[in-house]
């Protein structure tokens, strides 16, 4: 059942966070202006624009982003003013127990983890669609994939390998098709330049070389330059690594699936956005709880000391898990633990941490 003093800490907790989480984006809507102040003169979006597809769009992306970073605070902030006004005291004294405390706390985590976690898997892919759009209209220069030797299986047993592919202009150099089935080769195309024609929606190719095998029979075709449909889209080549963030869910996973049959390079750091959706969520019940143990305690120093080891913590968990994504994305480690595995240290972190909180 919930008690008066559940509510008063479930109030507290919630109106600090969202309190904190509006300075802060105010903060942060100054800095981004100024960083993008340049792109927007030079090339002048509608006013709307920026406001709407913009800005309606980048600040809830950012503050579910950090929203475990900001219930940290919250929680950092709120409970050091209990403490040191001798409400942690007078609770334990009237016979609570610190782990009842919690339930209050854990209970404003869980709602605020459930938002996280839909906003993450549903919402936030939406708005990143219509904010990505704009940033690629305004302020992304073209894409341009820099990538080498891209090989991609297309469907299966039918390979696409090109040596260097430019998106702006739609074009590969060095490009190879082949088809195999049961471990040989029946069809081998390969020319000097492919061109992607929009018009058409067909490939044309430079230089090529087409060699066909049917059982024994085998047949040889060249010329300068060929039109023809070959099954696939520029697309296969590579999209931006930001166009998964908008991507909701069930249809990352989808993709996901594709590029494995394709045999991309970036199902690493697809799997860190697909893992990253649920881990950030979770962390915001380990931050809290790492938050309560450490703004509980008077000690010397005041809120202020309870801020700047807060600060310490937080800044510590954004670093270890952008080195363990790193290492995701580098391919030594599988995403899912390079993702959870911050979550698991700093877990027994709180743990450890709670067994010093005062009783």
């Amino acid at each position: 059942m919930i008690s008066i003093l559940d509510r008063y800490i479930i109030r507290k907790f919630l109106s600090t966070f969202f309190l904190s989480i509006v300075l802060i984006l105010m903060i942060v809507v100054v800095f981004d202006i100024s960083e993008r102040m340049e792109d927007f003169l030079l090339k002048k979006p509608p006013v709307k624009e920026i406001i709407v597809d913009y800005y309606f769009n980048f600040l809830p992306f950012f503050a579910n982003k950090f929203s475990a970073l900001f219930t940290f605070i919250a929680v950092i902030y709120f409970t050091s003013r209990m403490a040191y006004q001798s409400e942690i005291i007078s609770i334990l004294g009237s016979g609570i127990s610190f782990k009842r405390m919690l339930l209050p706390y854990m209970i404003s985590a869980s709602v605020l983890a459930s938002l996280s976690l839909y906003l993450n898997h549903y919402i936030i892919p939406k708005s990143n669609g219509v904010r990505l759009a704009f940033e690629e209209k305004y302020i992304r220069n073209a894409y341009e994939n820099k990538g080498k030797n891209i090989h991609r299986q297309i469907s299966p047993g039918n390979y696409i390998f090109v040596t260097s592919y430019d998106h702006r202009i739609q074009s590969g150099y060095q490009f190879s098709f082949e088809k195999i089935k049961e471990g040989e080769r029946h069809y081998y195309l390969r020319a000097d330049k492919i061109t992607w024609d929009s018009t058409s929606g067909k490939w044309s190719l430079s230089n090529y070389f087409i060699r066909t095998i049917n059982g024994m029979a085998e047949k040889i075709s060249t010329g300068a330059k060929l039109d023809t449909s070959l099954n696939f889209q520029p697309s296969e080549f590579g999209i931006r690594e930001t166009m998964v963030e908008s991507m909701q869910t069930p249809e990352l996973n989808r993709y996901i699936d594709d590029e494995k049959l394709k045999g991309s390079s970036m199902i690493a750091f697809y799997e860190v956005e697909k893992y990253g959706r649920t881990a950030f969520p979770f962390a915001t019940f380990v931050l809290t709880l790492i938050g309560v143990s450490v703004a509980s305690r008077r000690v010397r120093g005041g809120i202020g000391w309870h801020i700047g080891l807060g600060l310490l913590i937080s800044f510590s968990y954004i670093l270890f898990m952008q080195v363990s994504s790193t290492f995701a994305t580098n391919g030594s480690v599988p995403a899912s633990i390079a993702v959870w595995s911050p979550n698991v240290i700093f877990t027994v972190l709180a743990l450890g941490m709670l067994r010093s909180a005062p009783k």
